[in-house]
């Protein structure tokens, strides 16, 4: 009897795993479906579980031919996770070239610090203290409320330009730079309650550089309807999709510029959604070929994802690569130090499969919004 308990939660445990590995397949913004593309890693280690079970059953029955049966499913189903993460390990071919030392150490570099600082979070001196201590020429900081505004003002003595929204609920956002700003907007792209920054940075030796710093709302995230106030359902991701696609045409329609682009995209570096946007913008990972980095949630080890993104254009090497500890939020910052490099005039040529693909997102995005009242008239 116990022998074939073991056996039928083995069945269960292998056929859920295997359901929840193929689930993200779904073309389904749901957000119930889509958060199952969030834990890959997890699941690819989570298999040594029933593969256990089934070595206890065979020794416990002697082998048979559905013991290897199952045997081959489980190791199906956890290559599939493992070859979403393998591209973000040393075994891959990397994405950025590594910047190489100049001789006398001369080079034209700049970093880039993105953090969530989690807008429930007080430690305004600590987050004061650790940039200062990291010392980015390029600070994007989201989540950044009333409260957390004042408390970032010394940065102001630091970097010469300041722009963004502030915004509470956690839908702020503000870059600080060093470098003078020639071109500078807000814009909303799917949600007016969503801002993401647009800039072109004056970068000395380099010329002109085009930022984008973006927050998407998270799937799975309770809103609240702006009309009555009342909480709504859990969100899809199509807004979210959305707002990464329109990103995509921007750097798309002026491809000939270097490019940067952060942000919390709430989104895993692996996913569907992410990887169009790399394909339609052109935009490259320098995670790809060297590490995950997984940026969320930073007090639980073993459940974190990379979703705190900075992607790049060819114009740029990669001279370092790292998180911080952000004090007291659940996000780790991404910091990235990059060089100036030869700029490949290239356009990048997304299929048409692509470009319909994004354009349904849009729509669909826009769709999605215009429902919960919360619509900008840019997604048009």
């Amino acid at each position: 009897m116990a022998a074939k308990l073991l056996l039928w939660s083995i069945r269960v445990l292998t056929l859920l795993m295997l359901a929840v590995s193929l689930l993200p397949m779904i073309p389904s913004g749901q957000w119930w479906i889509q958060l199952w593309e969030f834990p890959r890693l997890q699941l690819s280690l989570a298999v040594i579980v029933p593969l256990v079970l089934l070595a206890v059953h065979a020794w416990w029955n002697r082998p048979r031919t559905e013991h290897a049966v199952w045997v081959a499913v489980i190791l199906a189903t956890g290559a599939w996770q493992l070859s979403h993460i393998l591209p973000f390990t040393p075994v891959w071919p990397t994405e950025v070239p590594t910047a190489e030392t100049q001789p006398g150490g001369d080079r034209t570099a700049l970093k880039v610090l993105t953090a969530n600082v989690t807008y429930t979070n007080d430690q305004y001196d600590k987050l004061v203290a650790m940039v200062q201590r990291e010392d980015p020429d390029l600070l994007l900081l989201i989540e950044v409320d009333r409260a957390w505004a004042e408390g970032m003002a010394p940065l102001d003595e630091h970097y010469a330009h300041r722009v963004g929204e502030v915004r509470d609920e956690g839908l702020g956002i503000m870059l600080w730079s060093r470098f003078p700003l020639l071109e500078q907007d807000i814009k909303h792209l799917i949600s007016d309650r969503r801002p993401s920054i647009f800039v072109t940075l004056d970068v000395p030796d380099i010329g002109p550089v085009r930022y984008i710093g973006t927050h998407p709302v998270p799937p799975g995230l309770r809103d609240q309807i702006s009309h009555n106030d009342q909480t709504s359902e859990r969100r899809d991701s199509r807004v979210r999709d959305a707002e990464l696609m329109l990103v995509a045409r921007h750097v798309q329609e002026d491809s000939d510029n270097r490019w940067i682009v952060t942000g919390d995209f709430n989104d895993v570096a692996w996913s569907d959604t992410t990887r169009l946007f790399a394909d339609l913008s052109d935009l490259k990972d320098p995670r790809r070929g060297r590490r995950l980095l997984s940026s969320f949630p930073a007090e639980r080890p073993f459940l974190r994802y990379p979703i705190d993104h900075l992607f790049v254009s060819d114009g740029f090497h990669l001279i370092s690569l790292d998180r911080v500890r952000v004090p007291g939020s659940d996000h780790f910052a991404v910091t990235t130090t990059l060089a100036v490099a030869n700029k490949d005039r290239a356009k990048p040529e997304a299929s048409v499969g692509e470009e319909q693909k994004a354009q349904e997102m849009v729509e669909e995005g826009a769709e999605d919004a215009a429902e919960h009242d919360v619509s900008s008239s840019q997604a048009d």
